[in-house]
């Protein structure tokens, strides 16, 4: 007899098989006629891709208020092309449904009838969910599946979780007095088209948002799960060496360098740059290191370098440069 992982995934865990195109997102699955088996009943067949997943997205659906009343669990796997596939199933929670839930996600009692009961699919889907960077939308998943655990005696698995909203965060700082990051407010702003509350499809969501928020970054979602900095070190000022060759020239940083960035100042003084804090109108060079795009709030350069070209545009004379020309001016 086929194990639960086969007769959801299509395979043994280790079996090697040709990946499959992803296939169109299955609709709420229906009641079959009676006799019909189990797994066409409640089973979802689209596969996942076989070997290393870069990372899976998982969403659940519960039957009551209890987090651990898992009901429908749905799985979208990303690979290392950016292809997503998915696959998901009914859940039998062993227990009542609440008409307030009912109403949110439309799986009812009758529905997960004969349907693979938590215990059974998880000890089934612990293996690939143990070997992979998970994703979950919220901590909510996590919480759910931590309570179906205890409820059922399973000791807790140590799986990687991840939030999709602390990317979506730094990539769309701009959201966070606009509507703030859940799926709903972000399907309208990104233009996703699913539908909310089905656990296939709320997964898919996620993994859309994590490559998304890589694609408008030009970051990795490890770079992008990283703190951000409130702010840039503070920048010191220092004043000008009326012996250096530079001397009447103000000079300012803007961004990381991979100088320190007291070095920095120290050797521009040296050679007579006064070091300033902010670009003014006395300003006549503006260094330009690497930016953290999540300080950017959606701009593409920071407020120091768009004000010197809004000075230069109006006449003055700035020499914008980056960390190397800067070494070589003060190496000459």
């Amino acid at each position: 007899m086929k194990s639960f992982f086969e007769r959801l995934f299509g395979r043994r865990p280790n079996q090697i098989r040709t990946p499959t195109e992803d296939a169109p997102l299955p609709r709420t699955p229906q009641p079959a006629p009676r006799g019909a088996p189990a797994v066409n009943r409640h089973g979802l067949f689209t596969q996942f891709a076989d070997g290393e997943h870069r990372f899976i997205a998982i969403d659940v659906e519960t039957a009551m208020r209890w987090n651990g009343s898992i009901c429908q669990v749905g799985f979208a796997s990303v690979d290392r092309s950016g292809c997503i596939r998915t696959v998901g199933t009914l859940i039998d929670p062993e227990c009542g449904f609440d008409p307030f839930n009912i109403k949110i996600h439309g799986i009812t009692e009758e529905r997960v009838r004969g349907a693979p009961t938590f215990r059974n699919a998880f000890m089934d889907m612990k293996p690939m969910l143990a070997n992979n960077r998970l994703f979950q939308h919220s901590t909510f998943d996590q919480k759910a599946i931590a309570a179906a655990c205890d409820g059922d005696g399973i000791p807790q698995p140590d799986l990687d979780w991840n939030d999709s909203i602390r990317v979506a965060r730094r990539a769309w700082p701009e959201f966070r007095q606009d509507g703030g990051y859940g799926l709903a407010n972000l399907r309208e702003k990104l233009n996703l088209n699913f539908r909310h509350h089905d656990a296939i499809e709320d997964a898919r969501a996620a993994a859309t948002v994590v490559l998304m928020a890589e694609q408008k970054t030009g970051l990795s979602f490890d770079d992008l799960l990283k703190p951000a900095r409130k702010s840039y070190p503070k920048n010191p000022t220092a004043p000008a060496n009326p012996e250096g060759k530079h001397f009447g020239a103000v000079i300012v940083f803007t961004g990381s360098l991979t100088m320190p960035r007291e070095k920095a100042v120290k050797v521009a003084s040296g050679l007579g740059f006064e070091v300033k804090a902010s670009v003014t109108r006395k300003t006549t060079h503006l260094v330009v290191g690497d930016q953290d795009l999540a300080l950017l709030a959606g701009h593409e350069k920071s407020s120091k370098h768009r004000k010197a070209e809004d000075l230069i545009t109006a006449g003055q004379n700035i020499s914008i440069m980056g960390e190397t020309e800067f070494r070589n001016m003060i190496d000459r």
